[in-house]
């Protein structure tokens, strides 16, 4: 079960059969042969969307399980929308006569006209032409107006596709266009372009910005000074960013918009401990007036923040996108608010007509309004899709999934609808439910098949709605406010009584630990050195083979459990350097976030 709603052009590609070709007001969108009584799940989380690109010609629809399919630019209304024949997706992007398929192994294939003219509707793996074949991992690919754009783990950007405005980086006369990838710059760690931009943004982790490509309408944010320059045909970095974190930006055909993140707001917050605040977050934008939400009547040269008493101070940004000439901004109070161009509707108010000025829009009831972290947006060519999508595994989760799937290690045992089998552990059930809700949940999964089952398990084992129509049963059984970071610290500072015997002990100098035997076995499966041999020892004991001292050593215990760092824990340079010598003693994974990243952070923080 989805909650997807969508509104604007319905043509090109039709992708709501028996409806009008402009679609107004939000409307449910759903897939052919979807329908409310739906009680097989078989195909529930085939059909759970994890993202939505669509461009001025093709929508693509990404789902959990890493497969795709799209919907074309033929205005047929009996067409279905295409299987893509790609597997373990990670991420879909679409531009202007381009899309791009970025995989779970790092590889991306594109087509378009203009990225392989012979077979322009074939996808090939661009990623493969990168010369260098220890650069070929990539971390982020996005589209532009016939370009596409890669970030390799190298942090290097690569360009494809058209270069007519210089969106390459290179001079449009000598090089219109490169059906070869080709390196436009070095040490840079975010790309940002969009599905109707024919500019680019590259950000290294200094936040110097810079920039190339159309700059007709002045989208580039370069200042007054380059104001008649339509080409921006080298990449140029911007003086004058606003203060802050630069989050994301979006790009249109003729503005730009960026988010930025008030780092005086977070100093003050570290400073007074105030934790359940978010960072305040602040959009601006330059470009078209008709378009960049300013109304000054005039071009913006630089980027100028949005103000508008529809961004209240206890509101926040979720998520914004830009289509061709349209934005929808997403805020934490469930407002969804849009201004520019809606000829076809994609601005979703009453009447087809375009708002210069940020207006809110009616929205039907979201279904999981009680998670609208959750939800995102997505604008195209004309067309706008809001929708819902999990959030992904954090390590923890991670681990505590592959736990589950690990039968060999459970203790506890239900029986399905079938009369099938499905183990789980006791150590996490017992924390994240009492005795009551266990026999509830036993009472439940005999009614489901096992498939159902393993999904409600792994809701149980994470802070992921998995299956939202099983979550619903569920959520009164379980803490679901208690996220699964806090059960485990829970589990870390229990005595342990009456478990003794599922503890191994780790003895140091001045004192012994005690791990309970699952978390070590859950943990083994990404880190070495100890504690991979605590599970293959077969006594409970081992003894102390580190230098570490006692205070580094319960950093990394509580990390273990965690991913976290105590908060009354003050961090000096001594213990950094010390946790430093363990990790690489210890042979640890850097993971994301890793304990030495944590540690940075807290100690600047203090600082």
């Amino acid at each position: 079960m989805n909650d997807c709603l969508f509104f604007g052009l319905n043509q090109l590609p039709k992708l709501i059969k028996n409806k009008p070709d402009k679609i107004i007001k939000p409307i449910q969108f759903k897939f052919e042969n979807e329908n409310e009584n739906e009680n097989e799940n078989e195909n529930e989380n085939e059909k759970q969307i994890k993202q939505i690109a669509t461009g001025n010609f093709s929508t693509i629809f990404l789902f959990e399980n890493g497969k795709a399919i799209e919907y074309l630019n033929e205005n047929d209304s009996n067409q279905n929308p295409q299987k893509i024949q790609i597997e373990n997706i990670q991420k879909v992007t679409v531009g202007c006569y381009n899309e791009a398929i970025l995989t779970k192994e790092g590889n991306v294939f594109a087509k378009g006209k203009n990225i392989n003219s012979k077979n322009p509707n074939e996808f090939i793996n661009i990623s493969s032409l990168i010369e260098d074949t220890n650069d070929r991992i990539i971390e982020d690919a996005v589209s532009g107006v016939g370009s596409v754009y890669l970030l390799t783990s190298n942090q290097n950007v690569y360009g494809i596709g058209s270069n007519v405005w210089g969106q390459l980086g290179f001079d449009s006369k000598t090089l219109p266009k490169t059906e070869k990838l080709i390196l436009m710059m070095k040490n840079i760690s975010k790309i940002f372009s969009g599905n109707a931009s024919a500019h680019v943004f590259l950000l290294n982790s200094n936040q110097e910005l810079f920039v190339c490509g159309y700059n007709q309408w002045n989208q580039l944010g370069l200042g007054e000074s380059r104001k008649k320059e339509t080409k921006i045909q080298k990449l140029t970095q911007i003086q004058n960013i606003p203060k802050g974190k630069i989050i994301d930006i979006q790009c249109g055909w003729a503005n730009s918009i960026m988010l930025i993140e008030d780092e005086n707001q977070n100093q003050n917050q570290n400073k007074n401990k105030n934790k359940n605040k978010n960072p305040k977050r602040k959009l601006y934008s330059c470009g078209n007036w008709l378009t960049n939400g300013l109304y000054k009547n005039e071009f913006t040269y630089e980027f100028t923040e949005i103000k508008t008493s529809l961004f209240e101070n206890d509101d926040n940004i979720i998520d914004f996108s830009i289509g061709n000439r349209h934005t929808l901004i997403l805020t934490s109070k469930g407002k969804l608010i849009g201004f520019g161009r809606s000829e076809c509707g994609e601005l979703g108010f009453e009447y087809a007509i375009s708002q210069p000025i940020p207006n809110q829009i009616k929205l039907p009831k979201l279904r999981f309004n009680e998670n609208i972290s959750n939800y995102h947006i997505s604008c195209g060519y004309q067309r706008s899709f809001l929708y819902y999508s999990s959030p992904p595994f954090s390590n923890l989760e991670e681990d505590l999934i592959k736990l589950f799937r690990r039968k060999e290690f459970c203790d506890i045992s239900f029986k399905t609808e079938n009369g099938e089998i499905i183990k789980a552990h006791k150590l996490i059930l017992k924390y994240r439910l009492n005795q009551n809700q266990i026999e509830k949940l036993q009472e439940i999964i005999s009614k489901k098949s096992i498939k159902e089952s393993n999904q409600i398990f792994e809701m149980i084992y994470s802070n992921r709605i998995i299956n939202p129509k099983l979550y619903s049963e569920i959520k009164e059984i379980i803490n679901s406010n208690e996220k699964i970071e806090e059960t485990m610290k829970r589990i870390y500072l229990n005595e342990n009584e009456n478990e003794n015997e599922k503890d191994f002990i780790i003895e140091r100098k001045e004192k012994q630990y005690k791990f309970p035997k699952l978390i070590l076995i859950m943990r083994s499966e990404l880190y070495r050195g100890m504690f991979l041999s605590v599970t293959e020892d077969k006594s409970n004991k081992v003894t102390d083979y580190s230098e570490l001292s006692n205070k580094p050593f319960q950093i990394l215990e509580y990390w273990i459990y965690s991913n976290q760092i105590k908060e009354e824990i003050q961090i000096t340079q001594e213990i950094i350097d010390e946790i430093e010598t363990g990790i690489d003693y210890f042979q640890l994974n850097q993971t994301n976030p890793n304990l030495f990243d944590l540690l940075i952070n807290k100690f600047n923080n203090q600082n």
